[in-house]
């Protein structure tokens, strides 16, 4: 599927603030057991349909 690099913008833009919230408790652990965290695959719902991003 083929998305404008703007889009992918927005939906940054847009839904960074929730994944944020959403992980926070995880990037709370103490340092020594999670030094760093990262989002590497992500799947997104387009028409009611999960696909890989």
């Amino acid at each position: 599927m083929p998305v404008d690099h703007t889009t992918i913008y927005r939906w940054v833009q847009k839904y960074a603030p929730e994944l944020d919230k959403q992980t926070r408790w995880y990037r709370q652990v103490p340092d020594w057991q999670a030094s760093s965290w990262r989002v590497d695959e992500t799947y997104i719902r387009v028409g009611g349909k999960w696909c890989y991003l």
